[in-house]
């Protein structure tokens, strides 16, 4: 809604109208004066009055012009830079920051000019673009990087096995790494689509009333193989806890919290995941005895492809993409996710999600 100007900014643009009104009027009287003066005459007062009025309105229409002609340029500059401005960015240049100063004519704590509110939003826009472009191109960046390496050492391998000369027990080796990197690919693709599907919003969001602590119980014991074969010590603790969500898709957030703690356990480590309510909210944390996160990684981890520790995740398979999608589907269910860590001292994840509410059945509404 556009706001009117206030009673004193009308008052005075009037009273600055008004005085260079009389200034004129006061110019032409005195110089009709002088003329008279030197010639001699002393015409009829109507006259003079009509004489002075329109010689008045003569030198006020002067300065008016005067003044627009000094103004008039600097706003077509601001505009031809704003168009300018508008063609890089529709060229995808996004390297964009007008500065047009034109609040100080109108004191500190009066209205912004216009123009200022149309420079700042360009601005804005261009920043916001530039930094999507950014996260843009890492994208594709960590992608290509992701994708290239196993298929390297696919190739690397597959040209390793034309040699004739190679045992059986290297053969197999070599078809072992090969069949890794091809499960490593077969994943990332997976995740990939999966992402792209829940940023589209086109996910079948299927919200139904479940027992959460039966889901993560029976989870946990369909991933016992992986934490009984590293001798990890489970301490599970989970009340009765209802909520309203789509079972899949939480689903798929406690296997890759779970399948990180397991996978960054220590030989003979422990695990403890605990389930309650807080109010209207379901608790989960999954802590692990791990090797901690350092503290300036916490504040990336949630980002895709984002490695606190890179050398060990890439030995471990791992593609930075587990906790994006986590995280993507807490935000889905209006819930949240976040993560405690020191180093040396382990990880704690804590996921918070709204309890079963009968108001709020069937609805994806945050």
């Amino acid at each position: 809604m556009k706001r009117e100007p206030g009673f004193l900014h009308i008052l005075a643009r009037v009273l600055l109208v008004l005085l260079v009104l009389y200034l004129s009027w006061a110019a032409a009287f005195f110089i009709t004066a002088a003329i008279y003066s030197r010639m001699l005459w002393a015409p009829h007062d109507l006259f003079v009055f009509l004489i002075n009025a329109t010689l008045g309105f003569f030198f006020f229409g002067i300065i008016s012009m005067t003044v627009k002609r000094f103004i008039r340029p600097r706003e077509q500059h601001v505009f031809t830079e704003m168009i300018d401005a508008l063609k890089r960015i529709s060229q995808g240049d996004f390297h964009i920051n007008l500065d047009w100063d034109l609040g100080g004519r109108n004191g500190k704590n009066r209205r912004p000019h216009p123009y200022i509110q149309l420079v700042d939003s360009i601005n804005d826009m261009a920043a916001n673009l530039k930094a999507m472009e950014e996260l843009r191109e890492e994208f594709i960046s960590n992608v290509s990087h992701e994708i290239g390496s196993p298929l390297t050492s696919i190739i690397g391998f597959a040209k390793a096995l034309k040699d004739e000369n190679l045992d059986q027990e290297q053969r197999d080796r070599y078809l072992t790494i090969i069949e890794t990197e091809c499960i490593r690919l077969s994943k990332l693709s997976d995740n990939l689509m999966k992402l792209a599907v829940l940023d589209s919003e086109r996910y079948p969001f299927r919200p139904s009333r479940y027992r959460l602590d039966k889901q993560l119980i029976s989870l946990i014991l369909a991933c016992e193989p992986q934490w009984e074969g590293k001798k990890i010590d489970m301490i599970v603790e989970a009340d009765k806890v209802e909520v309203n969500a789509d079972e899949d898709l939480l689903g798929q957030v406690w296997v890759n919290l779970l399948h990180n703690a397991i996978k960054f356990t220590p030989q003979g480590g422990s695990i403890s995941v605990s389930l309650s309510s807080n109010g209207d909210q379901a608790v989960v944390c999954i802590a692990d005895t791990g090797p901690g996160i350092d503290e300036q990684d916490q504040q990336r981890i949630f980002e895709r492809f984002y490695k606190a520790d890179k050398s060990r995740a890439r030995t471990e398979g791992g593609s930075g993409l587990g906790l994006s999608i986590a995280h993507k589907i807490t935000e889905m269910h209006c819930g949240s996710i976040s993560v405690s860590s020191k180093m040396g001292e382990g990880t704690a994840v804590t996921v918070l999600l709204p309890l079963y509410q009968e108001a709020k059945k069937g609805s994806s509404n945050c």
